[in-house]
């Protein structure tokens, strides 16, 4: 999107502080909008379940190994599957592997935190001697290069830790397509309220990661550790993918002197937030793999919506997919900043609305650098339209 000049900018931040503070979400509140972020979080949440599925058994059974050929199959090895696969008959699970990769790529949080400490690296390292106790050579590989395999269960801790996330917001999503079909979701307001109270209800969700070898349990992320699901997957995960996300292989330069990436990761500005849907369908453009998968599961009044909302009709579903899922992560940003604030967006007490407001401040910032405006102002035009 354009820059906004230091001046707009200052009063959209105003403008939309005092959206929150009166209930309404970062996204316009209309028929058709809600209409899309439903349906498409039905969709979503369908998808996340299966990710979530096989993010668990790659997790759970894959670890340590150097080649996992079949870690997308969960388990199910056999000629029916094989030839699905071949044929790409299935879903996308590469795409989970890129949401969890740019976590683990941009850290943060107590996941990351987590496994830096002496107690994880203790634990890792017994696993992987009870796991190659029978092979000299690999065991030479590891006092060899002892990071290797240490750096392997970095990744399968984001690999499970990503798995819970997702297997609680599916069930939120499936739950709020329930509830709006039970007419008790009417408006874009009521959608960020539900995700809310699903996000503080779950917050406190122990987040553990422990795997079986041979009897034994080795408990890479204990209870212990005290990592929850909001503040040590949901933030991050929030930060990794909705906002930073990583460079599209193919449509920028990797090269360091064409300066095409920012040298430092938090400018990263590639997450959905700021995505730009009418690439999507493109090769090397990882969210393309996710809209394929969605569209296979879409209710159909939103498939029916998609039909007359678009002048190619069902032509362009995946970029009027990748539309109405950056709609939907407008409402989950909006309750995730909601549920986070210092305190209550409608309270009266001066000083706990000026602290508010500085909360706020910060992170209006950088929502109004992304396409926020330019999705709420083709809401207005099409409203206007309708008028007319």
């Amino acid at each position: 999107m354009a820059r906004i000049s230091k001046s707009s900018k200052s009063l959209l931040v105003e403008e939309y502080i005092t959206r929150l503070e009166q209930g309404s979400a970062l996204l316009d509140d209309s028929p058709q909008n809600l209409i899309e972020v439903v349906g498409i979080l039905k969709s979503y949440g369908v998808v996340l379940d299966a990710y979530s599925v096989n993010l668990n058994y790659i997790a759970d059974t894959q670890f340590l190994k150097l080649f996992p050929f079949f870690k997308y199959f969960n388990g199910k090895v056999n000629a029916n599957t094989i030839a699905k696969f071949i044929a790409h008959d299935r879903l996308n699970y590469e795409y989970a592997e890129y949401c969890m990769k740019a976590m683990f790529w941009h850290g943060g949080g107590g996941v990351d935190a987590y496994l830096d400490t002496p107690e994880f690296a203790t634990e890792t390292e017994r696993l992987i001697k009870a796991y190659h106790r029978y092979n000299p050579l690999m065991l030479a590989l590891h006092k060899a290069f002892p990071d290797f395999m240490c750096e392997q269960m970095r990744q399968m801790a984001y690999y499970s830790a990503l798995g819970q996330f997702w297997r609680v917001m599916s069930d939120i999503f499936i739950n709020l397509s329930d509830s709006y079909e039970k007419g008790k979701v009417k408006s874009i307001p009521d959608v960020v309220q539900f995700v809310l109270d699903g996000l503080v209800a779950d917050a406190a969700l122990p987040i553990t990661y422990t795997v079986h070898l041979r009897g034994q349990e080795y408990n890479i992320i204990p209870k212990s550790a005290g990592l929850t699901f909001l503040m040590d997957t949901g933030v991050p995960y929030i930060e990794a993918i909705f906002f930073r996300g990583t460079p599209f292989a193919g449509t920028v330069s990797y090269n360091a002197q064409a300066y095409e990436i920012p040298y430092d990761l938090g400018m990263f500005n590639y997450g959905a937030l700021y995505a730009d849907p009418l690439p999507i369908g493109g090769a090397g453009i990882p969210p393309t793999l996710l809209m394929q998968d969605m569209r296979h599961f879409l209710p159909d009044y939103l498939r029916q919506l998609y039909q007359v909302k678009s002048v190619r009709g069902l032509g362009d579903l995946r970029v009027q997919i990748c539309e109405s899922f950056q709609k939907s992560m407008f409402c989950v940003t909006t309750a995730a900043v909601k549920g986070l604030a210092p305190h209550p967006l409608d309270t009266n007490d001066p000083e706990e609305k000026l602290a508010n407001r500085k909360y706020l401040t910060r992170w209006l910032n950088r929502i109004l650098e992304s396409q926020i405006i330019k999705v709420n102002n083709e809401t207005q035009d099409q409203s206007a339209l309708r008028v007319k």
